[in-house]
């Protein structure tokens, strides 16, 4: 098990009457436990939590008249992640999937993944079925697509990444997601918090349903899956944004965290496929 400490501190200058809706809380789930948790608003001012979407993403809703917002999370969370032999774990075919996977297959917002068929086909189709195809996706994204912050914007899709060959985390999440949905693997957005992530932001990552469950990767090889904190989980990021505003407000600061415990004791990258949900 790895105890990590996650938070985030957001402030925004609120002009008009402006609801919130905040998706910034730690997940639970089977493999992943929260132990303290707290919200802070100032001004302290009434909000509710919910459960929305196809994955119950819990969420924060309110709604202020003008001010300066400031929205504050703190968790300590209990990783206990499942590690398993990539040699054992196989693609599973369309006949076999279980149904409540079956929209993972589709194309999304930003995952358009039925314009990238051909490419998949060509560049991955010969592969070996399974991890190792996985990951030489992400491999293939990490070396032929550009980091760079502030490159792409709302409107940027996974077509408009693999043409631009730059982008950021979500993006290089979304075209993964793109290719191997194309390749008839289901595959799905994952928010969070990451341990060693510089600079600390929230992360973008992807799992793919592989065997008969979810298995972690990311595409930036930026921070080890085994030290992701599950935030929400969506078709793409459209479901799965930090924060979503109606009225007007802008964003004048942000920081976030995620940190371990023991950090001398943060295991190196698995050798294995790492799963944090059924």
């Amino acid at each position: 098990m790895t105890t990590i400490q996650v938070g985030c501190s957001l402030n925004y200058s609120v002009k008009n009457h402006t609801s919130f809706l905040f998706n910034v809380a730690a997940a639970a789930t089977a493999h992943q436990t929260i132990s303290e948790e707290s919200l802070q608003l100032s001004p302290n001012i009434q909000y509710e939590t919910s459960n929305i979407g196809m994955e119950d993403i819990r969420v924060y809703r309110l709604t202020v008249e003008p001010c300066e917002l400031q929205l504050q999370y703190f968790a300590t969370v209990d990783l206990h992640p499942e590690i398993n032999d990539t040699s054992q774990i196989i693609e599973t075919g369309y006949s076999e999937l279980p149904l409540e996977v079956l929209p993972y297959l589709n194309p999304s917002r930003y995952c358009d993944s039925d314009r990238l068929t051909h490419f998949a086909l060509r560049q991955f189709g010969n592969m070996q079925p399974g991890v190792s195809r996985i990951n030489a996706i992400c491999d293939w994204i990490n070396s032929n697509i550009d980091y760079q912050s502030g490159s792409t914007n709302a409107n940027t899709g996974a077509c408009d990444v693999l043409i631009q060959r730059v982008g950021v985390c979500r993006d290089y999440a979304h075209l993964a997601i793109a290719l191997c949905r194309a390749l008839c693997i289901p595959a799905r957005y994952i928010s969070g918090y990451a341990v060693a992530l510089q600079p600390p932001d929230f992360h973008g990552f992807f799992e793919a349903y592989l065997g008969s469950r979810w298995y972690l990767f990311d595409a930036t090889h930026m921070a080890p899956p085994e030290g992701f904190v599950r935030i929400g989980t969506g078709r793409d990021a459209a479901d799965a944004s930090f924060a979503t505003i109606i009225g007007s407000a802008t964003l004048t600061s942000m920081s976030v965290w995620a940190n371990q415990n023991v950090p001398s004791q943060m295991p190196i990258q698995p050798q294995g496929a790492v799963s944090t949900t059924n």
